[in-house]
């Protein structure tokens, strides 16, 4: 088994581009390796990667939204699946340059619906994202949902790719799965994200931001659970069978929420870095920032039912995980 994963330098590209080499498959992962942050977390990903499974690790370098040099660079190989990761990410950072997201996801997501049909491949899983729910106050967020009114333009261009891929599924019977992730965090996590910032912040004595004055919850999911389900996803395409799938669509499309199905107190999440860092937080409160929601809860009955998808890893061990690997990996 061969599959093409994108974003394979990113956080869960990356684990789960570990999970499935070794567990003994080959892997092609294909990236652009931006600047968005840190490039050398991203190299140093692809160099974990390679030093481990040798050759059955193919990395490319390419910009997935440049089709043409897309289907260039991908001439030579043959895959049979595709994951499909990439994407330019964070909520926040859309309002800031909404370009970079138009042109990555969705351009590049219809590239890759593109490289999936014309090479007729089993199955394409793509990550969508728990933003689309938007200003949902209804808890926790079901696939059922109504998701018509997002509150960034980076939740729009999720909800934009999960209507590309239901088309695609119906004109071109291509099977496809597309996650909602909910708060991922974990070992090679993102330096943008809430967990690796507070660390960084709190390690080096200095106080950091916590918006909407600290009223906020988040399902947080550890990335080996994450891994989990987007591999069972991988192994197991929607049928083309007609039938309704968890979404909604009678097309070879299922829509699911990957999520820790636990909301917790972000106040929670502090205390558990502070000891796991053996230090005080120094928090200033601010207001809610544009775009950002209050709370996040994964309903996650529809991939439990169909898969058996059940996460393991509760916030009281995965937040000192992620600090004994932010130690390590920065020497401190």
């Amino acid at each position: 088994m061969t599959t093409l994963i994108t974003g394979a330098a990113g956080f869960i590209g990356m684990q789960t581009a570990e999970r499935m080499l070794s567990r003994g498959d080959t892997v092609i992962g294909l990236d652009i390796v931006n600047d968005y942050y840190e490039p050398q977390l991203k190299e140093d990903r692809v160099a974990f990667l390679r030093e481990r499974h040798g050759d059955r690790f193919t990395f490319i370098r390419v910009d997935f939204a440049d089709m043409t040099g897309l289907n260039e660079a991908l001439k030579p190989y043959e895959f049979d699946k595709i994951i499909h990761l990439g994407a330019q990410a964070g909520v926040r950072y859309s309002i800031e340059n909404p370009h970079a997201y138009v042109q990555s996801n969705l351009v590049g997501h219809l590239n890759l619906l593109e490289v999936g049909r014309h090479r007729k491949v089993a199955h394409l899983v793509y990550a969508s994202s728990s933003s689309v729910y938007g200003g949902n106050t209804s808890l926790p967020f079901r696939v059922e949902d109504r998701v018509d009114h997002p509150l960034s333009l980076y939740a729009a261009t999720k909800k934009a790719d999960e209507l590309m891929s239901e088309t695609y599924a119906h004109l071109y019977r291509l099977p496809l799965t597309g996650l909602r992730f909910f708060t991922v965090y974990g070992p090679w996590g993102r330096p943008d994200m809430a967990m690796w910032i507070f660390t960084k912040a709190i390690l080096e004595g200095r106080s950091f931001p916590v918006f909407n004055e600290g009223r906020m919850e988040r399902d947080f999911t550890y990335i080996d659970d994450i891994v989990s389900g987007v591999v069972a996803c991988h192994d197991n395409p929607p049928p083309d069978d007609g039938e309704e799938k968890a979404g909604g669509s009678h097309a070879p499309h299922r829509l699911y929420n990957i999520g820790n199905n636990n909301s917790e107190q972000l106040g929670r999440m502090i205390e558990l870095l502070e000891q796991a860092c053996g230090r005080e937080a120094m928090k200033t409160y601010l207001p809610m920032q544009p775009g950002d929601v209050p709370a996040t809860y994964a309903d996650i009955s529809a991939i439990q039912r169909d898969l058996g998808f059940a996460p393991t890893t509760p916030i009281d061990k995965g937040v000192p995980a992620f600090v004994d690997w932010y130690r390590s990996y920065h020497g401190i």
